[in-house]
């Protein structure tokens, strides 16, 4: 059978892609309606009570293309927003619709590839950069008078033909050093060129989303290493592959490089105009334990290496998915199970197992802070 090629892979009880869990002996059911048959089984007393279900979304990524640049709302602005729409009579499946749910949606990733690139926040040097770039220099006192939202919001909102008229100047210095690669990753003009090339920009239009790869922090992940993300954080994942731990929830507000519905107004009231300094995470995926510890009460991250013939217990405690990177061995529990590369495993709140390496595992564990 040929091997087919997925972007994402989604392990919770989202609505959009929810996980089936294998009971044994053929049977399956899909994760919500599990946790729904016993809520205290499952989630424990103190998850149930608090956020009534599964609170957290578990992914692996394959960033081949640059992904959309985006901001999260925050709680009171996912209830207030969905709400809003639903009064508006929006379907919960319209292209246009901002709110899918009353959630925020706060997230951790941690690299798997050698290199990940990713845009992370407002850079502290936009006055720099502006000088910089021939075609930023008319923004500079647009910077001077209103700050970054005033920066952000004048260039979202440009005419399309004066943003075509300032990046397709640009364009024509970029391509032809993208081309030739003798750009650096490092540099904006690399992914600005980029996303010109793989969107095929310049023979009609641009993406004004471009503007923000020379305002936005641009960061290089090692493998191991991670990044939160909060409400109000601008951000684009622009290369490489990754796991990313969120709240559970789909709302997403776009700035551009993308096809999708973008809402300028919206995007700006729920944006942070703060300069960011990137607080990295420095992860070491060879470690026996380590965790990725977030600001938010919905989740935290474990990794765990298990070493070939040695056994990771995991007690009673929150629910968690545990899900196997690399290598191979043995879950016993109730029963006992073959485990390898790819699977995870649904540990309710009052479940016991040990977890029995034949080679080396590499796990990742996602789980509710008590």
């Amino acid at each position: 059978m040929q091997k087919q090629h997925f972007a994402e892979y989604w392990l919770g009880v989202h609505s959009g892609g929810p996980s089936r869990v294998f009971l044994g002996q053929g049977a399956f059911a899909f994760l919500p309606a599990l946790i729904n048959s016993d809520k205290t089984r499952y989630l424990g007393a103190s998850v149930t009570s608090t956020f009534g279900n599964l609170p957290f979304l578990l992914k692996v990524l394959d960033v081949k293309d640059m992904l959309s640049i985006q901001v999260h709302p925050s709680k009171d602005s996912a209830v207030e927003g969905f709400r809003r729409e639903n009064e508006a009579g929006i379907a919960l499946d319209a292209q246009h619709r901002n709110y899918k749910d009353t959630n925020h949606k706060p997230e951790v990733m941690v690299a798997l590839s050698e290199d990940f690139w990713l845009l992370h926040g407002f850079s502290p040097e936009i006055a720099t950069r502006l000088e910089a770039y021939d075609f930023l220099h008319s923004l500079k006192n647009v910077f001077v008078e209103g700050g970054i939202r005033g920066l952000y919001k004048y260039v979202m909102e440009l005419p399309q033909h004066a943003v075509d008229e300032l990046i397709g100047e640009h364009a024509k210095v970029i391509m032809p050093k993208y081309l030739d690669s003798e750009l650096d990753k490092s540099s904006p003009d690399f992914w600005a060129a980029r996303a010109i090339a793989d969107m095929g920009a310049g023979n009609s239009h641009f993406d004004r989303g471009i503007f923000s790869i020379y305002l936005f922090n641009i960061v290089h992940l090692k493998r191991g290493e991670g990044i939160f993300q909060g409400a109000g954080m601008p951000h684009a994942y622009l290369e490489g592959q990754n796991i990313e731990l969120m709240s559970n929830s789909d709302n997403v507000l776009r700035a551009g490089l993308t096809p999708k519905h973008v809402d300028i107004p919206e995007l700006i009231r729920n944006t942070n105009f703060v300069p960011t300094f990137p607080e990295i995470i420095y992860g070491d995926l060879n470690k026996t334990l380590q965790e990725y510890s977030c600001p938010v009460p919905d989740f935290t991250l474990f990794t765990a290496l298990v070493k070939a013939g040695e056994i990771q217990s995991f007690e009673k405690g929150s629910p968690r998915i545990v899900l196997v990177m690399n290598g191979g061995g043995s879950c016993v529990g109730a029963e006992t199970i073959q485990i390898s590369t790819g699977m995870a495993l649904f540990l309710g709140a009052n479940e016991t197992i040990e977890i029995r390496a034949e080679s080396d595992l590499l796990l990742f564990i996602a789980s509710v802070p008590l």
